[in-house]
């Protein structure tokens, strides 16, 4: 008997499974409690859509949906989802199969496969193993090289961020520290392809969801319209949901896709889930217990948050290859999030419970998600410790307040910057991988626009002495400042308006030269 008993009920027929119920029991008060914490999150975050899927020893107990799609219908646990940065785990797993296959071994030379592939440092460079590319330990800043990923569309291309890596100047040793990178994933992706003797998303097919029988997770370029189910994006502004219908059929392959491109079903995903927590025979030929023990080793010691001390009492935290591995109260964990514009994503294994859970969100979501995290993980390690949705979103809450108080500049005395007053850096300026941004007039007003990310497009204002670009699209919701050369010659720089805003808007790391005057 387990925790969470074995009845499986979705939002489109609860009524239906409470009317046929029998008299409550232990397992029917633990899906009860469940419902009441997506309930609670949905109502505290007004989430427009949202899949949950809970595994007990072993076990799929519970699975969720609530929302509609664009077109109205329902959605269920077949709906797709990005999954974004849970990608990494499948990237990860991709290259764990071509080691088992003897095609490539975890610490090969990534030159062995990718010869145009460059670091900042030589030495770097030719000490850069495979495994390295998957554990946040290369030296690059956190988020580096993210613009060349998002907003999209843009024009930069997989092989653009393999040669563009050469221009990311390190903010620490190389496998001295811990930072966040995606491009480094992008990498994998290009390596498994060279290696594997086909393109990435042929490979992801082949060697994960075939196998695994997990026929609606999609990657690279597929037609919405005839796989059908598909939850659209919804992101934050002006105090509400904003749906974001897809306005074509055709999915196109995206350069982020091996870092976080994958989409799939809360079926799916349990699918996924239940290989690492109970595998079968089958299973464990497909990939062995060496390779999973090989993703499932910390490589890299991550920083642990406060918050994270107090909540789960966390004393170990690091990175495997496409996975994080901690203590939550006292129980090991392995778990990971993902996080796009519009949709987020989790998934958390306790594999010695032989249980975990699984949450997608088609939102802006980032809260409700850590609110979810928490009271489920809780209702494993620590049912008695449990405190309220309410509880952790109101110290959320608080947390944002103060940060937004002592972080956040006032930028509200903006006002359009003059073509007189800007006359001297006028021109076409160049960053040696995020390439050209042209500074030039249109009408009476001064605009930045980028070259090959042209939602990086929008009017440069005045705050005081300083200047800033207020973008066109909310496509980019995070505004820069333009910090201007201080000697003719010198160089261009950007930088977040909101230090702390997401790293992916990796501004600080672009340095642009002047090239030529507007034409």
């Amino acid at each position: 008997m387990t925790r969470f008993g074995k009845s499986i009920c979705l939002a489109s027929t609860l009524a239906l499974c409470a009317a046929s119920a029998p008299a409550a029991t232990p397992e029917a008060d633990a899906r009860s409690d469940v419902d009441g914490i997506v309930d609670a999150v949905v109502a505290r975050y007004h989430l427009p859509g949202i899949a949950v899927g809970v595994i007990d020893d072993g076990k799929v107990v519970y699975t969720r949906a609530v929302g509609n799609l664009a077109s109205g219908k329902p959605m269920d646990a077949d709906t797709l989802f990005q999954i974004a940065s849970n990608t990494k785990a499948m990237t990860s797993t991709l290259l764990a199969r071509l080691v088992q296959q003897g095609k490539l071994r975890w610490d090969d030379p990534v030159t062995k496969y990718l010869p145009s592939f460059r670091m900042h440092d030589p030495w770097v460079t030719a000490n850069m193993q495979i495994g390295d590319l998957l554990v946040h330990r290369s030296g690059l800043p956190e988020g580096a090289g993210d613009l060349m990923l998002w907003p999209t569309p843009n024009q930069f291309t997989p092989d653009d961020v393999v040669v563009g890596l050469q221009y990311l100047k390190p903010a620490y040793s190389f496998r001295s520290g811990y930072a966040y990178d995606n491009t480094l994933y992008i990498v994998a992706g290009q390596l498994a392809a060279a290696a594997g003797g086909a393109p990435y998303p042929e490979l992801m097919r082949r060697e994960i969801f075939e196998p695994m029988g997990m026929s609606r997770c999609r990657i690279g370029t597929w037609n919405r319209d005839e796989v059908g189910n598909v939850a659209d994006r919804n992101v934050w502004r002006d105090g509400k949901y904003v749906l974001e219908a897809a306005n074509e059929p055709i999915v196109h392959a995206q350069t982020m896709d091996a870092a976080g491109g994958v989409r799939c079903s809360l079926n799916d995903m349990l699918t996924w889930a239940k290989n690492w927590l109970v595998p079968t025979p089958q299973q464990l030929k497909w990939l062995s217990p060496e390779q999973r023990r090989k993703e499932w080793t910390s490589y890299t010691p991550m920083p642990i948050s406060q918050r994270k001390r107090d909540w789960d009492g966390t004393l170990f935290y690091g990175y495997g290859y496409g996975w994080r591995i901690a203590d939550v109260d006292g129980q090991m964990t392995v778990s990971h999030t993902g996080t796009l514009s519009g949709m987020y994503s989790a998934m958390t294994l306790l594999p010695l419970r032989k249980s975990g859970f699984v949450v997608l969100i088609n939102a802006d979501a980032d809260h409700a998600r850590s609110v979810l995290i928490e009271t489920l993980t809780k209702h494993f390690t620590a049912p008695g410790k449990a405190r309220s949705v309410a509880s952790y979103a109101d110290e959320l809450e608080q947390a944002d307040k103060q940060q937004r108080a002592s972080h956040i500049p006032d930028t509200s005395s903006r006002k359009p910057a003059t073509i007189t007053e800007l006359k001297a850096q006028l021109g076409v300026w160049r960053d040696p991988w995020f390439g050209e941004a042209r500074i030039c007039a249109q009408g009476d007003t001064v605009r930045f626009v980028s070259t090959k990310s042209p939602r990086m497009a929008g009017q440069v204002m005045r705050v005081g002495d300083k200047y800033l670009v207020h973008w066109d699209s909310d496509a980019v919701d995070v505004e820069a400042w333009l910090r201007l050369p201080e000697k003719s010659g010198g160089e261009l720089h950007l930088a977040k308006v909101d230090p702390d805003a997401d790293f992916s808007t990796d501004f600080e790391d672009l340095a642009f030269t002047r090239e030529r005057g507007c034409e």
